[in-house]
């Protein structure tokens, strides 16, 4: 956070995750181009948004790992020691996660997510349904370091971080995403990890830009989040959501375009935008495998194994802590 930040944030009188997001969004909204984090499309009403994504006929990614989950699921538990806490960095709904419980005998289960509250509501079920797992919640931004709770000190860990998020992060942000999650979950650690394929440009164009219109609505409501929690005065309306793949650098992004000029109030400081300006809010890396075992491995883990489905949509790794 800059200090002129920090200052506005303290005269409001944030909590420390609001003044992290003030922060963030001042700092970002100042760059050329204008950047916002996606980690901040997660409020409640964002992550209820995702969740219809992830059900849209556009969108392969949610239901292709959990058909890859499914059908390696013994082979997966036969990897995983007994006992074992299981770490979900970013968790949201618990319908993955369920696949790995309902199959490994884990002793317990700690959901790491920036959206506590969220978080909170997920946990309580699962206490419901599984009733001898002990589950220990962590409202954290799982992209920096973090503390595991001192329950689980002694058992062995293994990450959870499905849905291919690591692709929205930069090629040397997810190199050291991995190796903080190898430092936090320590010596012996493994992971299962999720991760997108490259594959057909229209494929990927259309799970970006979904008839229903439901992605463009989950990338608006990050300006309607800073117009809600920072006091910000974004014309919603004044906005529209664009995606496309960049065949460079191998990735989809998603933009919020200015469809007119606008000035942009937030925290005593103001943002202009000049029609057809660009907020880069997202990327989102495919990868081929080979690209990813280069990274897994130059990040300190080594791949165990690896599953994709019949038409190599998408990938699954088991990966395990090198040293």
């Amino acid at each position: 956070m800059n200090v002129h930040a920090a200052a506005l944030t303290q005269v409001h009188r944030f909590d420390e995750a609001t003044s992290a997001f003030a922060g963030d969004v001042i700092g970002n909204l100042s760059q050329h181009p204008k950047r916002l984090s996606p980690k901040y499309f997660y409020d409640a009403a964002g992550s209820e948004l995702f969740e219809q994504i992830t059900v849209l006929p556009e969108y392969y990614p949610t239901r292709t790992e959990l058909g890859i989950l499914r059908s390696r699921g013994d082979a997966i538990a036969a990897i995983i020691p007994k006992g074992a806490a299981l770490v979900e960095f970013g968790a949201g709904a618990t319908t993955k996660v369920r696949l790995l419980l309902e199959r490994c005998e884990f002793g317990a289960y700690v959901p790491v997510d920036i959206s506590g509250d969220f978080l909170n509501a997920q946990a309580d079920a699962l206490r419901k349904d599984f009733p001898d797992l002990a589950v220990y919640p962590v409202a954290a931004d799982f992209t920096a370091p973090f503390a595991l709770p001192a329950e689980i000190s002694g058992p062995p860990k293994v990450g959870f971080f499905p849905g291919s998020t690591l692709g929205n992060f930069e090629p040397h942000e997810a190199s050291a995403f991995l190796r903080s999650a190898r430092q936090i979950l320590g010596e012996g650690a493994q992971m299962i990890i999720g991760v997108d394929l490259e594959k057909n440009e229209r494929v990927l164009y259309d799970a970006y830009n979904d008839a229903a219109g439901v992605t463009a609505r989950f990338n608006l409501n990050v300006l309607v989040r800073i117009n809600r929690e920072l006091g910000g005065n974004f014309d919603i309306s004044g906005f529209m959501h664009r995606s496309i793949y960049n065949r460079e650098r191998h990735r989809i992004e998603m933009h919020l375009i200015a469809k007119k000029a606008q000035s942009v109030r937030i925290l005593g400081q103001n943002f202009s935008f000049r029609p057809g300006e660009s907020i880069h809010t997202e990327s989102s890396y495919k990868y081929s495998l080979e690209r990813f075992t280069a990274l897994a491995r130059q990040s300190g883990w080594s791949i165990r194994d690896s599953w994709t489905d019949a038409e190599r949509m998408f990938s699954v790794h088991a990966l395990v802590a090198e040293g």
